[in-house]
């Protein structure tokens, strides 16, 4: 069991901010350090030490954007990035960097902190090293998943499509497995927030959900535009069937 403290990576430019941001984490037992600009902060993130990365996205040197494609493409760190910058587009644009989620300031620090809590125990779950296996357990079938022409190894965490493998992120593979599990269900977005994202209190960014799916549908589908896999009744929810 790994009962270290949490390390938590702050890339703030607004010291006030910082300061209140750190101060608060630190209440909650995480560790903290913090960069005021982005050079910096791409350097402490790619050192690989953290469980989590607050980042902002107008920073000096270099904006959180640019930090958020160059970690994503060597680390799988849950990025939670900061702003004060309401456009839809650029809370898409950062998703589709591979930011796990999005806040707007001014944010509450609950908020923040639920939000912490339930990245960090996410992303832990996915990289918990597994103990060894019985022969018994070994010999027995894995757990396969097949919808149409996909097909979903559990154990292994893969994903084929007509044979082929398709390379999915850790959110749309979570999202892809969650949906298939319960086929014919259908879940709002706020649901799934729960059940895939792990928010037993969300605030409202529900963009999230969308993005995933619109990004896992350029995955998994023919033409994501008329999607056969994950369909969404409006109104009602996402669902396969």
């Amino acid at each position: 069991m790994d009962n270290r403290k949490k390390r938590i990576l702050i890339v703030e430019d607004d010291k006030n901010i910082a300061d209140i941001v750190d101060y608060n984490i630190c209440k909650q037992g995480y560790e903290t350090d913090t960069a005021y600009d982005g050079e910096k902060g791409l350097a402490l993130a790619l050192s690989g030490q953290y469980d989590l990365i607050l980042l902002d996205v107008m920073l000096p040197k270099m904006d959180g954007f640019e930090i958020c494609r160059r970690v994503r493409e060597r680390l799988d760190t849950p990025i939670i990035m900061l702003t004060a910058r309401e456009e839809e587009r650029d809370k898409v644009f950062g998703l589709e960097l591979g930011a796990d989620d999005y806040m707007t300031k001014p944010f509450s620090t609950a908020e923040l902190l639920s939000r912490i809590k339930a990245n960090i125990r996410r992303y832990s779950s996915e990289t918990i090293v597994r103990a060894p296996q019985t022969q018994a357990a070994q010999d027995a079938p894995a757990e396969i998943i097949t919808v149409g022409d996909l097909k979903i190894n559990c154990d292994q965490y893969s994903v084929q499509k007509n044979g082929k493998d398709i390379s999915l992120s850790k959110q749309q593979y979570e999202l892809l497995v969650f949906l298939a599990k319960n086929r014919g269900k259908k879940y709002k977005q706020e649901e799934l927030l729960k059940e895939v994202w792990g928010y037993d209190d969300y605030y409202g960014e529900v963009r999230t959900v969308d993005v995933t799916i619109t990004r896992l549908r350029k995955q998994i589908e023919d033409n994501p535009s008329e999607p056969k896999y994950i369909k969404n009744k409006r109104g009602v929810g996402y669902y396969m069937e």
